[in-house]
C-alpha cells in the first residue's frame, strides 16, 4: 500500500500535526514502507502457530520470603538529628 501526499496531509491534519511541504514527501515514503512491511507480515502463513501472550512466556522462579537483614532502626535513629516515637523528624517545608 502506498500513501500519496494528500493522504499524508489528511493524516497530519487529523493528528493536529503541522508538517512542511518537504516533510510531506518524507512522511509519505516512510509511512508507505511501514504499511508495506505490515502487508508482508500479514502475508506470512501462520497456521499451526499458537499465539503467545508474551515472547518470554515463562514462569518466574520465586525465592523464599526470608529476612536477610536484621532490624537496625535503633542504630540509625541514634545518629539521626531528631527522632520522636520511632519516627524521623524533618523541618517543615510547606506552611
Amino acid at each position: 500500500m502506498s500513501l500519496d501526499r494528500e493522504q499524508v496531509r489528511k493524516i497530519a491534519h487529523l493528528a493536529r500535526l503541522h508538517i512542511t511541504e518537504p516533510e510531506v514527501a518524507a512522511y509519505a515514503e516512510t509511512l508507505s514502507r511501514i504499511l508495506g512491511l505490515i502487508e508482508q507480515m500479514n502475508a506470512v502463513d501462520t497456521t499451526g502457530v499458537t499465539p503467545m501472550a508474551h515472547p518470554n512466556d515463562a514462569g518466574l522462579r520465586l525465592r523464599e520470603d526470608v529476612v536477610t537483614e536484621t532490624d537496625q532502626r535503633d542504630k540509625f535513629q541514634k545518629i539521626a538529628p531528631a527522632v520522636e516515637a520511632g519516627l524521623y523528624l524533618v523541618p517543615k517545608v510547606i506552611e
